[in-house]
């Protein structure tokens, strides 16, 4: 067998075996769900849904590795800055300030992730779904002054 034969025969290898390791992909039950305009609720469904919340569809590529890895650390990492899910858990203040930076990240195009829209077109932001979700935001009241916006609420949680 050629040097090359023998690499691929090992690249191959190797990719079969990564699919023996165990990748989380559980969806936890859903405690609450956000309070929203319908609209607002559509988009967020639409092209939120699968990184920040409990209602994560699961592609098939999700279950073959190395992807599935890259996916599900995604997934994880969203659902642990904002998961609409458990939307309860969040003070009325953090909720606000949740609101306002969601768009804030998408307004600086942030999100939805760009790796994410090409296999998920339908989760592509329209202008007026960019609209909607400013508008909402708008009616949040105004952060306090040297506070700020990031999305990472349930870091309290963490500890």
């Amino acid at each position: 067998m050629s040097r090359m034969g023998k690499r691929l025969l090992a690249l191959g290898a190797l990719l079969i075996g990564a699919q023996a390791i165990p990748v989380d992909r559980t969806n936890p039950p859903v405690e609450t769900e956000i309070a929203a305009p319908p609209v607002v609720q559509a988009v967020l469904e639409r092209s939120c849904y699968d990184c920040h919340s409990n209602k994560t569809v699961w592609p098939w590529y999700s279950k073959v590795a190395p992807v599935s890895w890259l996916v599900a650390r995604d997934v994880h990492e969203g659902r642990h800055h904002l998961n609409f899910s458990t939307w309860n858990q969040l003070t009325t203040d953090k909720q606000q300030k949740a609101v306002r930076a969601i768009w804030k990240q998408v307004s600086e195009g942030e999100m939805p992730m760009t790796i994410y829209l090409p296999l998920h077109p339908s989760a592509r932001l329209s202008d007026p779904d960019k609209a909607a979700l400013k508008s909402w935001a708008e009616t949040m009241p105004p952060a306090p002054p040297g506070s700020s916006d990031e999305l990472h609420e349930h870091d309290d949680h963490d500890k």
